[in-house]
């Protein structure tokens, strides 16, 4: 789910159109749509690890 909101995310979708895409794969909400809040908290953990990740040189 991750991988696919980053690919929309960088292809200028909004929050809303990418929560409306992706669907939830389990869990009690199995099958639902997450809200865009949860996008939203899904990419800035995912922006915030790979800031933490010094580069190799």
């Amino acid at each position: 789910m991750l991988s696919m909101a980053l690919h929309l995310r960088d292809q200028g979708s909004s929050l809303r159109d990418i929560a409306a895409r992706l669907v939830i794969t389990k869990g009690k909400k199995k099958g639902q749509h997450p809200s865009p809040a949860t996008v939203l908290r899904m990419l800035r953990e995912h922006d915030e690890k790979t800031a933490a990740i010094p580069p190799n040189d």
